[in-house]
């Protein structure tokens, strides 16, 4: 039996363009086609959309190099005294003007920016160690560890913040190392919180299992296969400790309590300069109350950019 012809094209007969996909559906045959992310990949292409999140991590990077090589763009020394040129005017040889004892207030505004930069980072990574040891433990454990443990960070969450770090600077001396003590006494509680609550969630999950049935001791499972997936939400308490850090380190400062003269520090700054509103000097407390203002600012839209870019919810 003959078989029958059809009046099909032939492939040479077919256009190119007859089997692209158009509009939506070329969008998703690009998107199964393009190569996957991965979980920081993904998260860093996710904080590179936001805006305001990228000038906050901008402003925070000049800020560093600013506190690092802006002393050496000018001559002025952070401390010597010239009372000739006491409370001069933003001039080109003095950019920030000058306080009641002729010191450089652009100099010492970065040196300022120095010690607020390493309180506030010293006080996030001495949170971040003691709060991943502390919650990573109690909620692994679970349990009667885990209860004992969380009654002793309520005690603690209980105390008030303000008056035990006041007491413990009264008690040591006002010093750096003495700040830096205060501000991580019960700083830690919220990071420990945040990485139990991670833990206990993580530690029934299939990979945990597999290695608790190899043997694998606790550190070495904590270590492991718990704290790299709970480290988003772990830099994103970072981030939020720091400014929170900064700010009570010019607040202490400002109330005599923090930083001595004749260092520098934008809270000492401000508290000497407040005396001279009045009499029209406003340059000596606009400039550390801009820049503590800033800094704030740009640690907290970072954070919640980064809150943003590290859910796995969001992730496309």
């Amino acid at each position: 039996m003959n078989k029958q012809q059809t009046n099909l094209p032939s492939k040479q007969d077919i256009p190119e363009d007859w089997f692209k996909p158009i509009g939506k559906n070329r969008e998703k045959a690009e998107d199964v086609v393009r190569p996957s992310l991965s979980y920081w990949q993904d998260a860093w292409r996710r904080l590179l959309k936001n805006k305001l999140a990228m000038g906050g991590l901008v402003f925070l990077v000049l800020l560093a190099l600013m506190a690092i090589f802006g002393p050496l763009l000018t001559p002025h020394s952070p401390t010597a005294q010239n009372l000739p040129n006491q409370n001069q005017a933003p001039s080109m040889n003095h950019y920030f003007g000058t306080d009641n004892l002729g010191r450089d207030v652009f100099t010492r505004t970065w040196y300022g920016a120095r010690i607020s930069l390493f309180v506030g980072l010293a006080a996030a990574l001495i949170d971040f160690f003691i709060g991943i040891i502390y919650g990573g433990v109690a909620g692994y454990k679970g349990g009667r560890t885990d209860s004992v443990m969380m009654r002793i960070v309520e005690i603690l969450y209980g105390l008030p913040y303000l008056l035990v770090v006041i007491l413990l600077l009264v008690v040591m001396g006002p010093s750096l190392t003495t700040i830096i003590v205060a501000l991580t006494v019960t700083g830690w509680i919220g990071m420990a919180r945040i990485v139990r609550g991670q833990v206990m969630q993580i530690k029934n999950y299939e990979f945990v299992a597999a290695s608790q049935s190899f043997g694998a001791k606790t550190s070495r499972i904590i270590k492991k296969n718990l704290l790299p997936n709970t480290m988003g939400p772990i830099i994103v308490q970072m981030t939020l400790t720091v400014p929170t850090a900064i700010f009570a380190e010019a607040f202490l400062s400002f109330l005599g309590l923090g930083i001595q003269a004749p260092h520098a520090s934008w809270g000492v700054m401000a508290n000497d300069a407040l005396s001279t509103i009045i009499s029209g000097h406003w340059w000596r407390l606009f400039f550390p109350a801009l820049f503590i203002s800033l800094t704030m600012f740009a640690f907290n839209v970072l954070g919640d950019g980064l809150q943003d870019a590290l859910d796995p919810k969001l992730r496309k």
